[in-house]
């Protein structure tokens, strides 16, 4: 990392802690109809599956926070109730024994309804994110309108004040399980809202740019916006929001860690951007080699392994002698390379059998 990781405190999670103690988490949202028991179960397993650890589903009716009591009993991970408007849907999810609140000050924001959210989450040892979003940004008991509350030049400090008058507020009721979020859909913004307000309190950070858009455009403002505040040290969890499915969240969100150098997922694979020269499908290659460790864990087997797959004989060799192993390839063939050394010459189609074999994978 680029600075030594912020301080904070340490905020439970349904079993998973979260703060500067313990790893960066990854979170994702269900986008199926949290009603739907079923359907909203299968999701979060494929979550589980490719290595999530917090889910949030959105409750947006009474019935909604009561299927998380019948949707916790068959999952692992813990869970998030995203509540708006309606503070009873909160007080029904505690109820339902969600793992965590998130509320959103736009739009929750009457302080007699807070104190009930936050006495019912204090009676059950329930942590609350204080959500905040720039689209619907509302001082504490005041009624601007959505998005109004300061211009582009006083909008950073409007989301400071707001934060911290939120933050005030809780700890006056003794309530300090609280973990913050300040996000926009401009990368700049969310950037500049974090780094500011990182040194004006000490709770867990969760991180993300919101409505970042589609798969592509989504992964490259969440990159440099998530990935700019990591390495300054900045963050305890993070989700990537896309339009996708959240499956890819997930990924992204590990790929956007390991390439901060915050968590290890994998071995970090090298390879070419490929030109005339290559005359081996290095994209099938190099894609296949990527999918055998989709899904790894923090400690899995190679995740500290430098990977290196080359197309040509120009940089190629020396790229692979530098990574722990690496193949140069020519027509039909390739050179395998290990801890700097020639192995053996290998047919193109057992590139990524070999590869996997060097590194101990077992696919």
């Amino acid at each position: 990392m680029g600075k030594m990781r912020r301080k904070t405190r340490t905020i439970n999670v349904g079993g998973v802690k979260i703060g500067s103690h313990f790893p960066v988490r990854i979170q994702s949202m269900t986008k199926t109809d949290t009603r739907d028991v079923r359907k909203t179960v299968a999701q979060i397993k494929e979550l589980e599956k490719c290595g999530c650890e917090i889910v949030r589903v959105a409750v947006k009716d009474k019935l909604a926070a009561r299927a998380i009591k019948k949707i916790k009993r068959k999952i692992r991970v813990p869970l998030v109730a995203d509540i708006h408007f309606d503070f009873h849907l909160a007080l029904e999810a505690i109820k339902n024994n969600a793992d965590k609140i998130r509320i959103n000050p736009g739009n929750i924001s009457n302080p007699e309804h807070l104190k009930e959210i936050i006495g019912a989450a204090k009676k059950k040892r329930v942590p609350i994110r204080i959500g905040l979003n720039s689209g619907s940004l509302v001082p504490m008991d005041e009624s601007l309108p959505a998005g109004q509350a300061g211009t582009k030049g006083r909008k950073d400090d409007s989301f400071i004040k707001t934060a911290l008058k939120y933050i005030k507020f809780f700890e006056k009721q003794d309530f300090h399980d609280i973990i913050i979020s300040l996000k926009s859909s401009s990368v700049p913004e969310t950037v500049s809202v974090y780094r500011k307000l990182a040194v004006l309190c000490d709770y867990p950070l969760h991180l993300g740019v919101t409505a970042a858009g589609s798969y592509n455009t989504g992964i490259v403002k969440s990159a440099i916006g998530i990935g700019a505040l990591l390495l300054d040290g900045i963050g305890d969890t993070i989700r990537v929001s896309l339009t996708e499915d959240p499956v890819e969240e997930v990924i992204a969100a590990k790929r956007i860690l390991q390439a901060v150098d915050v968590r290890r997922f994998g071995p970090e694979i090298i390879s070419c951007p490929t030109c005339g020269r290559c005359q081996v499908d290095l994209l099938r290659i190099t894609a296949a080699l990527e999918s055998a460790f989709r899904g790894t864990r923090d400690e899995g087997r190679g995740t500290n392994v430098k990977i290196a797959v080359m197309g040509c004989e120009v940089n190629g060799p020396g790229e692979a002698r530098e990574a722990d192993v690496g193949i140069a390839f020519g027509k039909g063939f390739g050179m395998l390379f290990k801890k700097g050394k020639i192995i053996k010459k290998i047919k193109t189609r057992n590139a990524v059998k070999e590869l996997l074999k060097c590194v101990g994978h077992k696919p």
